[in-house]
């Protein structure tokens, strides 16, 4: 699947559950949300959990946590780039132009 493609489904999957209606200020405390617990599951990966109410996971069950995470993020971003009608490929675009701009190679 490529990111056109997965804009284009993330966004008829969030408009059909009712979930694409709130306005971009409310979508970017949820992606600040779901960035936080990226946070946290690479904090657990890299140091582990110091709770003994939790329950300590195998790697490849914080790995795959990890992923679901960074899945979230992804998602919401992919939605907001979609409100502002902007395409993932062209904010790589953009970006990768400012980078090289910015950082020429010596």
């Amino acid at each position: 699947m490529d990111i056109q493609e997965y804009q284009r489904f993330i966004s008829a999957f969030y408009k059909k559950r009712n979930w694409y209606q709130y306005d971009p200020f409310i979508r970017s405390n949820f992606l600040t949300e779901e960035v936080g617990e990226v946070c946290r599951a690479i904090r657990t990966i890299e140091i582990g959990r110091d709770r003994s109410d939790e329950t300590v996971l195998a790697d490849e069950e914080n790995l795959e946590n990890l992923t679901e995470e960074l899945g979230d993020v992804l998602d919401n971003l992919f939605i907001l780039a979609d409100k502002y009608d902007i395409s993932l490929e062209m904010i790589m675009q953009k970006h990768r132009t400012k980078l090289m701009e910015r950082y020429p190679e010596e």
